[in-house]
């Protein structure tokens, strides 16, 4: 048992004994009627820049346990909290239960960690490379524009958030959340992703994560086999039988984990000609912002910009009208925009920052949402939707994977200029000039003009007309959803799991794990 104490304000320079004495001070509790406390959550309250202060949340346990029902009754800001027993309790099991995880991103890894830990040895199949031969592959990409349709920022060891800022923020209020938290830790993640209310890794510091967790699924006895891709399963009696892998190797598996990641078109393909029920689902779809991060940090924190007690400065913005939305996504302070087609001739942009965050420029993804409605009410109209849209950028940009660009003000006037543009894109491959109208249908275009306009009004960076704008932006979301049931496999084959983003049922780094250590206990349970 413990009691909480929140809306503890203070300077941005307080440490953490100054916090939670301050803590202890608002319940008037001395520090010798305390066991134990810390920091439970920390965030920054930038609303007034003229007074920038840290708000947190104190955790205390006290020698006295009364005394903490007694302070939550007394307190509207104190809660009593409980320690919450996340996991089920560990047991022998029978290992001869063949479970099968395609996959090796966020869900399908915290499935095989969650399998192995309870005694299964899950054999994991990822169509990519592991983490240090795919950074290189990657990089080659990114330098001489060769690209690798099995390995890439979309496909290996972790999947497209190996490539990313490392974002752990999620809508999901699950406990197991905490779960992840810990276990990314106890791999290697800073202690400080427990405490911050907007934690990241960075890709610099993932890819050791997710290096270690595969160590340790195969210390425990999984298999984990990279160059692998699902390319058919069999059935019988309508139950999971086996799956084939590279189109040659069949074998038998008890449980089918479909961890594949929203990028796994042919995957889609294949299960939609086995007749494995698919729904089409909204995503959305736009381009890269680019700003210098220095003027992100001026439109936050006014005077303060050049703070160094600050973190560099991150925003989320959104408008909806009737039933379209405009929104950033995934914003990468300090990062940069990067190549990341999965696919022969197109182009994909997504953003990637390392842990320090110290780039010069910021960027996120300035997207609007689309529909059934736009693209088709059949599974895959979406990536049929998406897919012309990075063909159309190839063709566009001179074919040869450089990326649609313009400045903010010249596709606000419908043109496609980078004419005056104050911000030197980091697109790697590099970018050509174009008219963004002739890339996306008008209904993205308007929206994102929209967008642009009313964000300029809430922050003064996206009043810039010289800064950058990079395409397209279409991987936000998976566009099919593999429907299930309320015991988490499909509707279609009994033993089959859809798990993850690529399912579906996840947005993110930290929603997908869960997914993943969901899929996996139930797999146990059942």
């Amino acid at each position: 048992m413990a009691v909480i104490i929140s809306q503890i304000k203070s300077s941005i320079t307080s440490e953490q004994e100054e916090i939670v004495s301050a803590a202890l001070k608002k319940i008037r509790v001395n520090q010798s009627d305390v066991i134990r406390s810390g920091i439970h959550k920390t965030s920054l309250d930038a609303r007034d820049n003229n007074n920038i202060r840290l708000v947190s949340s104190v955790w205390a346990e006290l020698s006295d346990k009364s005394a903490e029902s007694r302070i939550c009754d007394k307190y509207p800001f104190c809660s009593e909290v409980k320690q919450e027993k996340l996991m089920p309790e560990r047991s022998v099991q029978d290992n001869n239960k063949k479970v099968v995880i395609a996959g090796f991103g966020p869900a399908g890894m915290f499935a095989a960690l969650t399998l192995a830990e309870y005694g299964f040895e899950p054999l994991v199949i990822e169509r990519g490379a592991c983490v240090d031969e795919r950074v290189q592959i990657v990089n080659n990409f990114w330098t001489k524009a060769q690209l690798d349709p099995s390995t890439n920022v979309q496909f290996g060891e972790g999947g497209a958030g190996t490539f990313s800022d490392g974002k752990l923020t999620t809508r999901i209020k699950d406990p197991l959340c905490r779960h992840v938290l810990e276990k990314l830790v106890e791999f290697g993640a800073p202690e400080e992703i427990l405490i911050k209310a907007k934690p990241h890794i960075g890709t610099d510091r993932l890819r050791k994560v997710v290096k270690n967790i595969r160590e340790k699924v195969i210390e425990l006895g999984g298999k984990v086999r990279f160059n692998s891709v699902l390319t058919d399963f069999d059935t019988e009696n309508g139950k999971i039988k086996s799956v084939t892998i590279n189109g040659s190797e069949v074998i038998p598996c008890d449980a089918l984990i479909l961890a594949i990641g929203h990028s796994a078109r042919d995957t889609f393909e294949m299960l939609y000609n086995k007749k494995i029920f698919l729904e089409p689902k909204p995503f959305s779809v736009g381009a890269r912002i680019e700003h210098k991060q220095s003027d992100v940090n001026r439109s936050l924190y006014g005077k303060h910009w050049n703070n160094s007690n600050l973190p560099q400065g991150e925003y989320q913005l959104s408008y909806r009208s009737g039933e379209r939305a405009v929104y950033t996504f995934c914003m990468c302070p300090g990062g940069t925009v990067v190549p990341s087609s999965s696919e022969t001739e197109t182009v994909v942009t997504n953003g990637m920052s390392e842990f320090a965050r110290d780039g010069e420029n910021a960027n996120s993804a300035l997207v609007v949402s689309v529909s059934p409605e736009d693209f088709g009410g059949d599974p895959l109209d979406g990536v049929k939707f998406a897919r012309e849209i990075e063909r159309k950028a190839y063709m566009l940009a001179g074919k040869n994977y450089s990326a649609p660009a313009s400045t903010v003000g010249s596709f606000l006037e419908g043109k496609g200029s980078m004419h005056g543009a104050e911000v030197m894109p980091t697109y790697a491959i590099g970018v050509t000039e174009c008219n963004f109208d002739g890339l996306f249908p008008k209904q993205v275009t308007e929206m994102m003009r929209i967008g642009l306009n009313i964000f300029s009004r809430k922050m003064k960076c996206f009043g810039n007309r010289n800064a950058v704008l990079t395409a397209p932006e279409t991987r936000t979301s998976s566009p099919v959803r593999i429907t299930r049931n309320e015991n988490m496999t499909s509707l279609s084959v009994d033993g089959m799991y859809p798990c993850g983003e690529g399912a579906g049922y996840a947005g993110g780094i930290m929603s997908a794990a869960v997914d993943g250590v969901k899929c996996a206990l139930k797999i146990i349970e059942n």
